[in-house]
């Protein structure tokens, strides 16, 4: 490849600057696939919380090198993106605690689902992002129905009451199950497996309930990029702002959740903030009109979000220390 090619637009941003934030995420998979975890084994809560301060803080650090190559208002964007999405993942931790346990996922192999999953998000995410920026570019009035769309979704998660998933019930679960061949149990590591049917005979290939769990999960986190996509092009249309905070944002999930699944019970109040972070985001395209401003300032935004959502961790918390205690 020439050098000058490097240096070539593409959406917004040279391809050298691309290829670089890939190589930087495949060089980090490598490492946390290829020597961290090269062997499967189950991750125990201190090594979860070690992997996730190393994740968010490349995470971080990325941003204050966004900060530094492209001004402070990049940085402060992919900063509130990435707290935002951030925050907006750990949704996805309770839907994937729920799949892992209805196909008794054993812990040793959660991990692995979960690397694979990521992999198919950064595919996914590429795609999403890339058509809503190309969408937005054409269609500027985009941005208000995303905006929209967040304080009606905000809303709808304060009043509305949410029913847990059942995920027998699953319409996918049902056609997996009737098209395709599956096994009743795990056969280790592997998705899919070749063995005797039980009709005829014939050696031929079976899908395994740990693969059945990939694609539930990995179908879970298009439903959430539903919310999650709006919210940060609500935030920035910078199409590398917005796939790199919500890169980043969840590559350090699967990390993060083996800390978060055990005391997922202690962020009961984290989804109100949620809602509201979102009902904040949408609204501020509209506040942002009405006062005459060309763009609702990229710090005060950050600090509202941050403040949002650190007062539903805190209120969680307290509340749930303090049920704990009067059941004892």
């Amino acid at each position: 490849m020439e050098t000058s090619l490097l240096f070539v637009d593409w959406l917004g941003k040279p391809l050298w600057m691309w290829a670089g934030f890939l190589g930087l995420v495949i060089a980090i998979l490598s490492f946390d696939l290829g020597i961290l975890h090269k062997e499967n084994k189950e991750i125990g809560v201190g090594e979860s919380i070690r992997l996730s301060v190393l994740y968010i803080s490349l995470g971080l650090a990325f941003g204050g090198w966004l900060w530094w190559y492209l001004g402070a208002e990049s940085g402060l964007a992919y900063m509130t993106g990435f707290v935002v999405e951030k925050t907006l993942a750990l949704d996805n931790v309770f839907v994937i605690a729920l799949i892992f346990a209805f196909f008794a996922v054993p812990r040793l192999y959660q991990h692995r689902v979960l690397f694979w999953g990521i992999i198919g998000v950064i595919i996914l995410r590429a795609i999403m992002i890339g058509v809503g920026a190309t969408l937005v570019a054409e269609f500027s009035w985009l941005l208000y129905v995303f905006a929209a769309f967040l304080i009606v979704t905000g809303v709808k998660i304060l009043v509305v009451k949410d029913a847990e998933p059942e995920v027998s019930k699953n319409v996918l679960v049902r056609f997996m199950r009737s098209r395709f061949n599956v096994t009743d149990s795990h056969h280790g590591e592997r998705f899919f497996v070749k063995q005797a049917h039980p009709r005829t005979g014939r050696m031929v290939w079976f899908i395994t309930p740990l693969f059945m769990a990939l694609v539930l999960i990995e179908v879970a986190d298009v439903i959430f990029a539903v919310d999650s996509v709006p919210a940060i092009f609500a935030i920035t249309t910078d199409p590398f702002i917005v796939y790199t905070s919500n890169i980043f944002a969840i590559l350090g999930l699967r990390a993060l959740y083996f800390a978060l699944a055990a005391m997922i019970h202690r962020f009961k109040y984290l989804k109100p903030a949620l809602a509201l972070v979102l009902v904040f985001i949408g609204s501020k395209i509209f506040v942002a009109d009405m006062l005459g401003l060309e763009k609702f300032p990229a710090a005060l935004s950050l600090i509202v979000t941050f403040a949002i959502i650190a007062s539903g961790v805190v209120w969680s918390l307290l509340k749930t220390r303090t049920a704990a205690h009067r059941s004892q």
